[in-house]
């Protein structure tokens, strides 16, 4: 799995919002500035993140980007598969079940499904609030 900008940036753009007031909406002016990515690229990041229901946004003087509920609820996988779609290895995977005409005698696929197993586990044991610092047990993760 190659995680693309866009998914890197939405995890950065939520990182963001974590570490501030939730009360408050964040323009995304300043999101840009600070995390050194166009505004541009972010308005459709944020665009993506808001249609899933992970910011919402407010318009005019004083307006902005907040999260929807505590930044603990959010994981690392829900995020990227709101950028990137599906966390699944190879194709076949995306389907449930599998349409594959090869599916039930695959000797690979056992081993894309504990791949992905591993790595959907890993991602959805990160919280948001784990990266802010927030709530990290010992661990750092670099974003």
């Amino acid at each position: 799995m190659k995680v693309s900008t866009k998914g890197r940036y939405a995890l950065r753009v939520m990182v963001d919002l974590a570490e501030h007031d939730p009360t408050q909406f964040i323009p995304l002016k300043d999101i840009a500035q600070r995390q050194d990515i166009s505004e541009k690229y972010l308005e459709v990041i944020i665009k993506s993140l808001s249609k899933a229901h992970f910011v919402e946004g407010l318009r005019g003087k004083g307006g902005g980007y907040r999260l929807t509920r505590e930044a603990s609820t959010y994981t690392v996988a829900s995020i990227l598969e709101v950028t990137e779609g599906s966390l699944v290895p190879i194709a076949c995977m995306e389907d449930d079940p599998n349409q594959c005409e090869r599916h039930l005698t695959c000797k690979t696929l056992p081993m894309w499904q504990g791949l992905y197993k591993v790595t959907k586990d890993y991602l959805d044991g990160i919280t948001l609030d784990e990266l802010t610092g927030s709530g990290m047990q010992g661990d750092n993760y670099v974003i």
